[in-house]
C-alpha cells in the first residue's frame, strides 16, 4: 500500500497465493487419498475405497476452510496503515 497498491489489491494479491496453495493441496491430497483408499480397501467391509461423492464434499469443505482462513488475514493486512507499518521496520 505504501507503494500505491490499493487494498483490493493487498487482499486479491494474499487470497491468489492462498488459491494457489490449496490447489496444489488438493491435488496432492486427493492424489495421496486415493492411493491410500486402495491400500486399505482390503479392511472396509461394505465401503467403496474410491467414492468420487466423498472426496468432492471433503474437497469443497477444505476450500471453504482455506478461503475463510485466508480472507481474515487478508483484509486485516489490506486495513493496516502503511506509514505504521513503515514506522515499526
Amino acid at each position: 500500500m505504501a507503494l500505491g497498491a490499493r487494498r483490493a489489491n493487498v487482499t486479491a494479491m494474499i487470497l491468489g497465493k492462498a488459491t494457489m496453495l490449496l490447489a496444489a493441496g488438493l491435488v496432492l491430497g486427493a492424489a495421496l487419498s486415493l492411493v491410500a483408499a486402495t491400500a486399505a480397501s482390503t479392511i472396509l467391509f461394505g465401503l467403496k475405497p474410491r467414492d468420487p461423492a466423498t472426496l468432492a464434499i471433503a474437497s469443497a469443505f477444505l476450500a471453504v476452510v482455506a478461503v475463510v482462513a485466508s480472507a481474515i488475514p487478508s483484509m486485516r493486512a489490506a486495513s493496516v496503515n502503511p506509514v505504521d507499518s513503515l514506522r515499526a521496520e
